[in-house]
């Protein structure tokens, strides 16, 4: 029971820490969502040849009107973009690098709320993960009171079932206020396609170590208290067994103590007061006929 025990506890703590891992990973990146966004293409300079419009013309007179023979999506140019809770970072058209953006600016007015909300629910669903975390760790170490160690067990229980659902509530807020910046965001920044990305993927995956760890910790929890009132029914059984053992054995011995008793009185009655039989031979005949007579008379 004890090692059986040991090691759903250590599978609740393994899941427990790869969630925990996973939480932080996607909420400190910013590849939630990824995909282009179609800018136009900037003016081609001494720096810049290519990607660009060249115009064949002096740029520096004003008098001079210029012309792009370019059309269609030829005029644009398709960059690439990546986005987090906090932040929204996409390629720099006019230098090396990347351009980034608070996420929470380019929300729209609207939704601010529901991303402040997703963002608390995400930082309590790391602060849970964290206690059950802990939690789980020190009951590893009272693996040998099992009493103890069922009270962890409860509280490191309800500790990741609710970081779970606040998990799951604040991934899905932060998905409907990307999916709503995407039609009402900025005009520069609305992209042109897009999907998510490795660090909702990683969200998510915290998500379901996080659901496992807590069924595998209700599951240890649940066959602890199932296996430790099996032993204690059986222990109790076998102490009225072994009770009716020692009952049995008391009265019978009472019983042989007693038959013997009175076995031993009967041997030692005297004589004397037993009655002995009267020899024929001592009695007269002849005087039983005359005392009939004097009883009929």
């Amino acid at each position: 029971m004890k090692t059986t025990r040991k090691c759903r506890a250590l599978l609740s703590v393994s899941l427990n820490f790869l969630a925990l891992f996973f939480s932080i990973s996607a909420f400190l990146t910013t590849y939630w969502c990824v995909g282009t966004q179609r800018v136009p293409k900037p003016k081609c300079s001494k720096l810049r040849t290519h990607n660009c419009i060249d115009y064949g013309v002096n740029e520096t007179d004003p008098n001079k009107v210029i012309y792009s023979w370019e059309t269609g999506d030829d005029r644009f140019l398709f960059r690439q973009f990546h986005t987090g809770i906090w932040f929204s970072c996409e390629e720099n058209i006019h230098d090396e690098g990347e351009k980034c953006r608070s996420f929470i600016d380019l929300a729209p007015a609207s939704e601010k709320g529901v991303l402040w909300l997703s963002v608390i629910s995400e930082m309590l669903y790391i602060v849970l993960l964290f206690v059950g975390f802990s939690l789980m760790c020190l009951e590893l170490g009272h693996s040998s009171n099992v009493i103890d160690g069922l009270k962890l067990n409860a509280f490191a229980a309800v500790f990741t079932v609710l970081s779970g659902l606040l998990g799951m509530v604040a991934h899905m807020m932060y998905t409907q206020v990307f999916q709503v910046t995407v039609s009402l965001g900025p005009a520069d920044w609305r992209p042109y396609n897009w999907d998510y990305g490795w660090s909702f993927c990683m969200a998510w995956a915290s998500f379901t170590c996080c659901m496992g760890a807590s069924v595998t910790t209700l599951n240890s929890y649940t066959k602890t208290v199932i296996e430790f009132r099996h032993k204690r029914k059986t222990f109790e059984q076998s102490i009225r067994e072994e009770q009716a053992r020692e009952a049995f054995g008391y009265l019978r011995e009472r019983s042989i103590h007693s038959i013997s008793k009175t076995v031993e009185v009967f041997t030692q009655t005297p004589r004397s007061s037993r009655k002995m039989p009267v020899p024929g031979d001592s009695l007269d005949l002849s005087e039983i006929p005359e005392s009939l007579e004097e009883e009929q008379c």
